[in-house]
């Protein structure tokens, strides 16, 4: 059974994104930081997203690695990026692209078919998908990069549940600019 990860850069506060989608709060990461995202990022046999996160990430990482002033580990998460297998969630885009599959359908049992599939880690993101997943108790680890912002409204992390998550602590970490990583395992 593959393992399902849900990580994001989070505001103090718990947000994901401050009103109107606004990711800017959180600046550039640090070099440490981009490279902690890439080491994940490779250890990723396929990645799951909704759709605002897939037009965000498809809108740059594509061609990430031919920006003017793309650092070696920016070059090698846009490769990565094109080259790891993707499904995209969501029944109002009609095409994908860069290694990746269109989903219209049931998103939580579709999560749940790839989840008992054999193979490596797979990654979440995007608020709603990410809900969906943690409401049906499919996600087995989280993993936020909080930033020491406050937005005070936004697009949340972590969505109402109907029951309680009970998480183990498996790591803390401090990056520059007082970003503090916190990864979490589902008790089962």
């Amino acid at each position: 059974m593959r393992k399902l990860i849900y990580g994001m850069n989070v505001s103090l506060d718990g947000y994901i994104a401050a009103p109107g989608d606004d990711i800017s709060w959180g600046g550039p990461p640090s070099d440490e930081l981009f490279q902690w995202w890439l080491d994940r990022e490779r250890a990723t046999s396929l990645m799951l997203y909704g759709r605002k996160l897939w037009e965000t990430m498809s809108s740059y990482w594509p061609t990430g690695d031919q920006q003017p002033g793309a650092s070696p580990a920016e070059i090698e998460f846009a490769r990565n990026w094109r080259d790891t297998p993707k499904v995209v969630f969501s029944s109002t885009i009609d095409t994908v692209d860069w290694n990746t599959r269109l989903v219209t359908g049931d998103a939580v049992a579709e999560i749940t078919r790839l989840k008992a599939e054999d193979g490596g880690p797979m990654g979440i993101g995007g608020a709603t998908l990410a809900a969906a997943a943690m409401r049906a108790g499919l996600i087995d680890e989280y993993e936020l990069a909080i930033y020491p912002v406050l937005t005070g409204a936004g697009t949340p992390f972590f969505t109402a549940l109907d029951s309680w998550a009970n998480l183990n602590l498996v790591e803390t970490r401090t990056f520059p600019g007082g970003v503090v990583l916190t990864r979490y395992e589902t008790k089962r």
